[in-house]
């Protein structure tokens, strides 16, 4: 066992031993009927890739009136897919009476979902159902993008003795995303990564796209980045699933999915790459540059909040603000860099001039200098 920070954890290749990297863990969205549990097993079996069956039992579904699950009784039904093909099988759990129910069962591993993710009191009803057991617990990302409350779900599970945890990136509910069904954001597992550099990180590509012709870039994306293993949904019948029909795929384009990954080293030998450390230090100067430049930027951003303050200007002009987002925006694209790039780096490099600003305005309009703003107007 290791010590990563504050978390206890148990190296990923030792909870299966002679599985390989990357793991992949594979199922439906939903179990259904033993039948399709069954046979969705023994085809992801057939693909040679697949190291755990997953299959969600209790469904935490918007509305009502949606397909809940069918619960407890579709344990058996994995127990009996683990027994004919040898998968290790697992399920989400969303309460303490879930995870009594997988620990009588016998299941291998449980996974926390993202709407449980998001509520504390809920992580840590399951944390006390899990206290003397070390059963493997993945904990998904919630659904908003809060790096903290991710791990702090992952404290809360590691710290009643499971040391077999890890975490699955499956994307984040952002209001008008178009493209995928969660946006990836994939900053934030990559800080999460660099906070805890021992926690392996899983990729659920299925919930980040919500489409099946986005699965393989995505899956390609995670890979590049170093993550430990996949989750994806698959189904023998895809487009009949009584949940989340579009973003399952048969188990025979996983299998192809899977065999058109590119894996790549994460660490380089320095003797083999001298050429990599020298475009390295050309990105550092680069980066130094970058921010210098910045800091300069702030200083004229003062000097504005100056200028506004002695004429008692507000702080934030939105005419202003559209200019700038529309005239960089044309400067990417004719640099051929990523719009969407840009206007991120441009909400905060804003963000931190208006905050800079108002610290001077502030400064420069104490009440004690000018107690009656009407001889002003």
């Amino acid at each position: 066992m290791s010590t990563d920070s504050s978390l206890q954890l148990q190296p990923i290749q030792t909870w299966w031993p002679g599985s390989t990297l990357p793991l992949l863990i594979s199922g439906p969205c939903s179990a259904e009927t033993e039948e399709q549990v069954m046979a969705t097993a023994r085809r992801l079996r057939a693909t040679g890739n697949v190291h755990v069956l997953r299959a969600g039992l209790w469904k935490p579904r918007t509305r009502p009136d949606s397909f809940e699950g069918v619960g407890e009784r579709g344990l058996q039904w994995l127990l009996a897919a683990r027994d004919e093909t040898g998968l290790p099988v697992t399920t989400e759990v969303a309460t303490a009476g879930h995870v009594e129910q997988c620990l009588r069962a016998g299941v291998d591993m449980l996974w926390i979902g993202a709407r449980t993710t998001v509520n504390p009191f809920s992580v840590q009803e399951i944390a006390d159902a899990l206290k003397g057991v070390n059963i493997p617990v993945l904990v998904k990302n919630p659904l908003n993008a809060d790096l903290q409350l991710w791990m702090g779900a992952l404290e809360r599970i590691n710290r009643v003795g499971i040391t077999r945890i890890a975490a699955i990136h499956r994307g984040f509910s952002f209001y008008g995303e178009k493209r995928y069904r969660n946006r990836p954001l994939w900053e934030i597992p990559i800080a999460l990564k660099a906070m805890w550099p021992n926690l392996p990180i899983f990729c659920d590509p299925s919930h980040i796209c919500g489409r099946r012709d986005l699965l393989t870039d995505v899956a390609q994306q995670a890979m590049d980045l170093g993550m430990c293993g996949l989750m994806l949904e698959s189904h023998i019948t895809p487009d009949q699933a009584w949940s989340d029909a579009s973003q399952q795929i048969t188990p025979e384009a996983l299998g192809q999915l899977i065999r058109s990954l590119q894996l790549r080293s994460a660490v380089p030998d320095p003797q083999k790459h001298t050429q990599l450390g020298i475009l390295r230090r050309e990105i550092d100067k680069y980066d130094e540059e970058i921010i210098r430049l910045i800091a300069q930027r702030m200083l004229v951003s003062e000097r504005v909040g100056e200028y506004k303050a002695e004429h008692y200007m507000q702080p934030f002009d939105v005419e202003r603000w559209n200019e700038i987002r529309e005239t960089r925006s044309r400067w990417a694209r004719d640099l051929d860099l990523s719009e969407d790039f840009i206007r991120h780096y441009l909400e905060q490099l804003h963000n931190e001039s208006i905050r800079r600003q108002t610290i001077v305005m502030n400064e420069r309009n104490k009440p004690t200098q000018h107690s009656d703003l009407s001889s002003h107007t």
